[in-house]
């Protein structure tokens, strides 16, 4: 039975005989993976390899084959057909907790070791929030995706193959749950028609009622009487439990229009996602509210019921700090009450890297996505077009933080290229691999992302090298199992290849990450150049572009790796590096253990005494190297 009230809500039959799974000892040392559940797998493809690395053979309820070259743009060949596959986008396509399951050989073997999975929580009926980003009960998993069960079944298979488990949480508002009465601010709609919009401005607006499961707001907007269920709305309407039928719970203020004037990002709803009343108060006074107690033991529940190791965030900046503060405590407390010695909270945190750093220090967070400067410096890097300057001095912010670099981005960050809704780019939105050529060099970005300081994040998709594009957050939202919006604007195939060219190399690349305790904790220093191995300096632009060797090392304790990426789509490139002076001697050897050119893996090149001392390599067309 799924409960309805959490006043009635015992935890301790749950914690009693719990056999937790136990915090990785660092976090840095694990590779995320992000997916879409609605959009990963639907558990009927054929022709994919099982956990045991098995070819999974057709069924009565597996028959969805792989995607072959012939099957690209197969839902595009008419106008209606391409209207159907968009229309698609924005809907419910089928991905599920069981399909994700089935997928855990093919995570492992790609070298991931946490999974972040999109909320999974019930969705409003009225509405395709297949995001799940539209709460309407924070104790139930929405049936799209499955039940309660078959969470813990997936948690359970994560786990006994070495991979944890973050869940995308919502503390800052719920579902489209209740509608306005609003009594100001005539707008017209999409028709030309005078509407009343509810925009914040700072006052309250009357409320119609509580939304049924129509979306009509037919449920009188009032407090529910928890001891009289037969007064109990419908499961599928309003917001349960029944604690969250309160309008206390909420701030009633109408959606956000400026996005960066406080008051109105922390008031304001997103959209028609109502904003939860949280507290009162400043950082070290702060009172929270029953809405925000509530929603610290729903949490607490799936963590206790589930076995979860972590939990992503969701809009960190539209939260008073002292609200997620509180909520930090609450759960790493528990969480280490029950073995769970550093279950992972990271936090969606906008605007910039000073501002992430600060909140992390208040709140306790373990660390911020980068999805704010990260990504762009390091996209447009690997195709050429931003100095490498630019992507490495994100990690060089001892100024502003005032510790050294390493410590706070070597853990303190999870690091991506791709997302799902890529606010950076506006309306013009783009996978990595949507550029021309761009599958050349996604390889690089992947490396660059695993290889260089946090934690590094891979969108699902990309090591299939999806190319998703246009107007839309739908476009970078492509179904892995293909259904009726699948990648490369197809219909009907998957994409689970593990023979695909990118995920076989990013399999080995993440395996020496796995080896080698430098490359996931180490110091990181990009490195000098030069072509006649006497003047040296920084890889740089000219001309606006760079088509250069781009080196780095990573240094822990008395070892250095030395990493290069070949900027230059269709030539190799040779350069003399600079590494460490004090950790190497004139006549000694690096190795080359990783090349995207194979013939270049084993060789050796001497240590000189250049510059302090170098090594001249070449890295391929394109290409990445590693050395050792």
């Amino acid at each position: 039975m799924v409960e309805k009230q959490l006043s009635k809500l015992d935890l301790k039959p749950f914690i009693t005989d719990g056999d937790y799974h136990p915090s990785p000892i660092a976090w840095e040392d694990q590779v995320f993976y992000f997916m879409m559940l609605d959009r990963f797998s639907d558990d009927k493809e054929t022709g994919y390899k099982d956990i045991e690395g098995n070819v999974v053979p057709e069924s009565e309820i597996r028959t969805i084959p792989m995607f072959k070259e012939q099957d690209k743009e197969n839902a595009v060949k008419t106008p209606e057909d391409t209207a159907r596959w968009r229309e698609a986008g924005v809907k419910y396509v089928g991905g599920n907790l069981k399909g994700l399951k089935s997928k855990i050989g093919y995570l492992k073997r790609l070298g991931v070791t946490a999974i972040w999975i999109s909320p999974i929580f019930k969705q409003v009926r009225f509405q395709d929030t297949y995001h799940g980003y539209g709460i309407q009960d924070f104790l139930e998993i929405e049936p799209h995706f499955g039940t309660r069960e078959d969470l813990k079944d997936l948690v359970k298979t994560a786990h006994a193959n070495g991979i944890y488990v973050i869940l995308d949480i919502i503390l800052n508002h719920t579902g489209n749950v209740f509608s306005y009465a609003p009594d100001r601010y005539w707008v017209q709609d999409g028709n030309g028609n005078s509407v009343l919009d509810p925009r914040w401005d700072g006052n309250p607006y009357q409320v119609k009622g509580f939304n049924d499961k129509e979306g009509h707001p037919t449920i009188p907007f009032q407090k529910t009487d928890p001891d009289n269920p037969s007064t109990w709305p419908d499961v599928d309407a309003a917001i349960w439990p029944i604690e969250f039928q309160d309008p206390s719970f909420y701030t009633q203020k109408g959606h956000i229009n400026n996005w960066d004037y406080n008051p109105e990002y922390l008031e304001g709803d997103f959209s028609d996602l109502k904003d939860v009343t949280h507290g009162h108060g400043n950082l070290d006074n702060y009172t929270p509210s029953a809405a925000l107690k509530n929603l610290c033991k729903a949490y607490v529940f799936w963590i206790a019921d589930a076995d979860i190791d972590g939990f992503r965030i969701d809009t960190v900046k539209h939260m008073e700090v002292g609200a997620t503060r509180f909520f930090a405590s609450v759960i790493h407390e528990f969480t280490q009450s029950i073995g769970k010695e550093k279950f992972f909270l990271v936090g969606e945190i906008t605007g910039g890297r000073v501002n992430a750093f600060k909140i992390l220090e208040q709140t306790g967070l373990d660390a911020a996505l980068g999805i704010d400067d990260i990504p762009d410096k390091l996209e447009y890097l690997i195709k050429g077009y931003r100095n490498p300057r630019d992507y490495f001095s994100l990690f060089r912010n001892s100024e502003l933080v005032d510790k050294e670099s390493h410590i706070w981005f070597r853990n303190k960050v999870v690091s991506m290229f791709d997302d799902h809704d890529q606010v950076r780019k506006g309306a013009n939105k783009g996978r990595f691999c949507a550029d021309p050529d761009a599958q050349k060099v996604v390889l690089n970005a992947v490396a660059l992302n695993a290889m260089t300081l946090g934690i590094p994040c891979i969108y699902y998709g990309t090591e299939q090298g999806f190319d998703g594009s246009g107007g839309s957050d739908r476009y970078l939202r492509e179904a892995m199992f293909g259904g009726e919006f699948g990648a490369f604007r197809s219909r009907g195939v998957h994409f689970f290849n593990e023979e695909n060219p990118i995920y076989q190399e990013l399999a080995t690349i993440l395996k020496i990450r796995s080896e080698k305790k430098v490359l996931r904790r180490g110091r990181q220093y990009l490195r000098s150049i030069s072509g006649d191995g006497q003047n040296f300096g920084l890889p740089e632009m000219i001309g606006g572009q760079i088509r250069s060797v781009v080196p780095w090392s990573r240094v822990f304790s008395l070892k250095e790796m030395l990493l290069a990426i070949n900027t230059d789509y269709y030539q190799p490139q040779t350069a003399w590096i600079s590494i460490d002076d004090q950790l190497h001697n004139e006549g000694e050897v690096l190795t080359c253990i990783y090349s995207t050119d194979k013939e270049q893996i084993g060789q050796e090149v001497p240590v000189e005494s250049r510059n302090g001392k170098s090594v001249k390599i070449t890295v391929p067309a394109a290409g990445f190297v590693i050395y050792e």
